[in-house]
């Protein structure tokens, strides 16, 4: 079998984009003949329809990418099949996406999503993301890219390391943690929160009013932002770096980070509900609230 992977090519640090690359990457290692374009690319998608000739197109993101992870793959008369996440209420393509003869999602509260937005649930199968377990594994606390990545944040040994990754802290319920952090403060004082998020103009705004709470609630000292541009090969050992993975994030079709931070070993806070449940076990992988 030919695949084509369409996703963001070569890939960011993004969610979706990694998504993209280990489902690649993994048809690589079964020995599939794969290739991967950016979907947004119609000039290298053509190419690879004209002489690849592919027999399955799978295109990782959204329903709002239909005209390119569908239409365009329809346009040369190759087989799309979608590997899509939820991204609130789906507003357009609903007959499109029922014509298909399979969509993949990320989880099963992602299937209930598009069912319960017009899409036929019969034609919906659940693919969970993948998870690099050869980079995110346990490390050692005395590991020195561990104690780099602490030190360079300006956290102390003996202080516990809260960790929410996301886009911004807020969608991933980084005010949620702070309210709670504000609360145990008195019982619990050697503690630091960090927030990394990526630099963008609607995170830059976020976290205005995140930082605004912060200082409501009087832990300003204590909350962390680190707005940097970071590649995947970092990110293993700054979840490693972490004492607790909080994320009780308000929309999640799936919980990458959170995965990712129980393969490191970390203890999960999250949310009930979800792509969580699919992924995180209360009292064994992770911790509702």
């Amino acid at each position: 079998m030919k695949v084509l992977v369409l996703y963001e090519y070569p890939p960011t640090p993004g969610g979706l984009a990694t998504q993209g690359d280990l489902l690649y990457k993994g048809l690589l290692e079964l020995g599939v003949d794969v290739h991967a374009a950016h979907f947004e690319s119609d000039q290298e998608k053509e190419w690879y329809y004209r002489w690849f000739k592919p027999d399955v197109v799978v295109g990782i993101g959204y329903w709002g990418y239909t005209p390119h992870l569908i239409l365009n793959p329809q346009k040369f008369d190759a087989l799309a099949v979608p590997w899509l996440v939820s991204d609130g209420y789906i507003a357009n393509y609903q007959d499109i996406l029922n014509k298909l003869p399979l969509i993949l999602v990320t989880s099963n509260w992602v299937k209930e999503m598009y069912v319960r937005d017009g899409i036929n649930g019969d034609k919906i199968e659940v693919l969970p993301v993948g998870c690099d377990t050869d980079s995110f594994k346990p490390f050692s606390k005395n590991d020195p890219k561990i104690i780099a990545v602490r030190e360079a944040l300006g956290i102390m040994p003996d202080e516990l390391m809260i960790l929410t990754v996301g886009g911004d802290a807020a969608s991933k319920g980084g005010q949620e943690v702070m309210q709670a952090l504000a609360i145990i403060d008195k019982k619990i004082t050697n503690w630091k929160y960090v927030c990394k998020v990526w630099p963008q103009k609607r995170t830059s705004i976020q976290n205005v009013s995140d930082e605004e709470l912060a200082e409501r609630l009087g832990i300003e000292k204590k909350i962390i932002y680190a707005v940097n541009t970071i590649s995947r090969n970092f990110m293993p050992y700054l979840i490693g770096a972490c004492d607790i993975y909080a994320a009780p994030s308000r929309l999640e079709g799936f919980g990458m980070p959170q995965v990712e931070a129980g393969a490191c070993g970390k203890p999960v806070l999250s949310i009930k509900a979800m792509g969580m449940l699919d992924t995180l076990i209360h009292g064994n992988t992770a911790f509702f609230s």
